[in-house]
């Protein structure tokens, strides 16, 4: 399962500011910190089978290596993500459902793609610096993306900081959400780059 908070970033001089931050000084893991090329390809059937029973199926770039991930049963509130997920290497962003058939979703979309090709209606290229903090009690990563969401109907941009829970409680991620959106007059958002995808294909086809 994945859990992270997501905030809108206003401006490029913000983000520098929170990647400058040091509200967390004092618990950021030493040699964490690293700056990322990514770049993801979200694939469905023409008629869009996998969005309509709640999966999205991407494979991303991220540095030198690519990953193919499932991810369903989302929900969001107030910035805070929760949806179960899948993640697993694989060797280049061609698309290959089958890498997850030994799952029970991953035989789920085997059966509603069977028969069909699967093609690429979207795209997110962004540049993602991350570092991780380590309280006592939990692991988190903060991750500053910036690019765009491009899809043949348009394109939007990205501009967002994710703290993503790896251990710990949710209480404490909430806590740290807070301080982080308060010192920086953050706004919570909801979407995800995949969703805000969807909804910019919706309005402009």
């Amino acid at each position: 399962m994945e859990i992270e908070l997501k905030y809108n970033i206003p401006s490029s001089e913000v983000a520098d500011k929170i990647w400058d931050n040091e509200l967390f000084k004092d618990s950021e893991e030493a040699g964490s910190r690293e700056e990322l090329y990514f770049d993801a390809k979200y694939f469905d059937t023409e008629h869009c089978d996998l969005a309509k029973n709640d999966i999205a199926y991407r494979v991303r770039k991220e540095g030198k290596r690519y990953v193919a991930s499932l991810k369903w049963k989302g929900h969001s509130e107030d910035g805070l993500h929760v949806r179960e997920e899948i993640n697993v290497p694989v060797d280049d962003d061609e698309v290959n459902p089958s890498v997850f058939r030994e799952s029970n979703v991953g035989k789920q979309i085997m059966e509603l793609i069977e028969g069909k090709t699967l093609r690429c209606f979207m795209e997110t290229t962004f540049d993602r610096r991350r570092f991780r903090i380590d309280t006592g009690y939990g692991i988190y990563e903060f991750s500053i993306d910036s690019g765009q969401i491009v899809t043949q109907y348009g394109t939007s941009p990205i501009g967002e900081v994710e703290i993503e829970l790896f251990s710990g409680e949710q209480d404490e991620l909430l806590t740290i959400g807070d301080h982080l959106q308060q010192k920086y007059e953050l706004v919570p958002e909801n979407e995800s780059k995949y969703a805000r995808g969807i909804r910019l294909i919706k309005e402009n086809r």
